[in-house]
C-alpha cells in the first residue's frame, strides 16, 4: 500500500487543463496550483509544462516534503476537471468553457 500522498519526489502525475475565459487562455496544473495565462493556448501549455518542470526540479533539489506536490486545487478547477472527465467521450460540451486540451502528465523531469 502506498503512502499518504499520490505524488512523491520519485514519481507521480499532475493533471492539467488549458481553457479560455474571456479573451485569455489559461493553463492550470491542478496539484501544484500553477496557472499560466496568455493569448495562445499552445504557448500557455508550453509555459505550464516548463513551470511544472522547474517546480519539480526545485522540490527535488531542496528535498521538499511531498505535500507541495499534492496541493488542493481551486474548487473551480476541480469542478471543471470533473466535468471534462464525465464528458470526454461526448462531442458536445456546450456548458463548459472553451477547452484546448486537458490530461495528466508524469512528473518526470528528464
Amino acid at each position: 500500500m502506498g503512502g499518504k500522498y499520490k505524488n512523491t519526489l520519485q514519481k507521480g502525475r499532475v493533471r492539467y487543463i488549458v481553457f479560455k475565459e474571456g479573451n485569455k487562455w489559461y493553463a492550470v496544473a491542478l496539484e501544484f496550483n500553477i496557472v499560466e495565462a496568455g493569448d495562445d493556448p499552445r504557448e500557455v501549455l508550453l509555459s505550464l509544462f516548463e513551470a511544472i518542470r522547474g517546480y519539480v526540479k526545485s522540490a527535488i533539489k531542496i528535498k521538499a516534503r511531498p505535500h507541495i506536490l499534492n496541493q488542493r486545487a481551486d474548487n473551480e478547477y476541480e469542478k471543471l476537471w470533473g466535468k471534462l472527465q464525465e464528458n470526454k467521450n461526448t462531442p458536445s460540451r456546450n456548458y463548459l468553457p472553451p477547452v484546448y486540451t486537458f490530461g495528466e502528465r508524469p512528473l518526470a523531469i528528464m
